[in-house]
């Protein structure tokens, strides 16, 4: 293992070329998540609720569905996905974006998740570097990129992800990777609290819940990982980019401003961007704030 390291000093950008081919694969696994992990979580809802009301009556037996069973199929007619027809993008280009049996359209998100995931592990890869916080934040990004889709279509922050993600952090950072593990630990517990507090005011004043648990999971994550520093800028940065998106939505797209739009991916996208540039951003927001007062 020795070597390996020796060779990415050598050759840096090699990490990071093999980053972006990992991230493609990564992408398309990625896909899979975000599809299937919303559906395993309310099979498994219906199960519990099933015991719940019918306790002496076992459930029907059902077709084993989890991420690796059964084979992704054609939504449209049903055409089992072969392996040369689940390589990234070059499948997508070769099919021509459609079923090689039904000649249905393939949905634009599968590749545009295997490049995103790419583009960003390369990102990432060349920021970091080879070492252990440049692995650590490959993972980090790739679960957010899951966090932010799955919220998205199904408004669900599943705890299967971000809880993981909140231990995970603090085990990082007991080597002080991205911050030292007392800013780690009471970034956790301020950021699921800050949340929890907005979602009560705001209940209390409007009788409404403005946001799930969820989020305050993921925020407690995010500051698990990047301390209670950069909570401040991450909130700011979520709160710009829901507020731009979400009056772009209105006017050009004609969302109805009933219907609410999840937190959540505006949470991922700056988390991510507190990652990368998080240091620098509050450096520029300390010395803007001295300049104003």
């Amino acid at each position: 293992m020795s070597g390996i390291p020796s060779f990415f000093a050598s050759y840096p950008s090699a990490f990071t070329w093999i980053a972006g081919l990992f991230g493609l694969a990564i992408g398309s696994f990625l896909n899979v998540v975000i599809f299937r992990l919303p559906v395993i979580l309310e099979q498994r809802w219906r199960s519990q609720c099933h015991e719940l009301v019918h306790p002496d009556k076992p459930p029907a037996a059902s077709v084993p569905f989890n991420l690796v069973l059964p084979r992704s199929r054609c939504p449209h007619c049903g055409h089992a996905i072969t392996a040369l027809e689940n390589i990234p993008i070059l499948s997508f280009l070769w099919l021509r974006g459609k079923c090689s049996e039904c000649g249905k359209p393939i949905s634009w998100r599968y590749p545009a998740v295997e490049l995103l995931t790419a583009g960003l592990s390369v990102w990432v890869a060349w920021h970091f570097g080879f070492n252990f916080g440049g692995l650590a934040a490959l993972f980090l990004t790739w679960s957010l990129i899951a966090l932010a889709f799955i919220v998205y279509d199904r408004q669900l922050l599943p705890d299967g992800i971000t809880l993981p993600l909140l231990w995970a952090g603090l085990f990082v950072n007991i080597f002080a990777v991205f911050t030292p593990l007392v800013s780690a630990v009471i970034g956790a517990a301020v950021g699921y609290l800050f949340l929890w507090l907005v979602y009560q005011l705001f209940k209390l004043a409007t009788g409404k819940e403005g946001m799930g648990y969820g989020d305050f999971k993921l925020f407690a994550a995010l500051g698990a990982w990047l301390g209670w520093q950069s909570l401040s800028i991450i909130i700011l940065i979520a709160s710009l980019v829901g507020a731009s998106v979400g009056i772009a939505f209105i006017l050009f797209f004609g969302h109805d401003r009933r219907v609410p739009i999840p937190f959540g991916p505006f949470l991922c996208v700056a988390g991510w961007i507190a990652l990368m540039w998080g240091e620098s951003l509050i450096r520029s927001y300390l010395q803007f704030a001295r300049l104003t007062n």
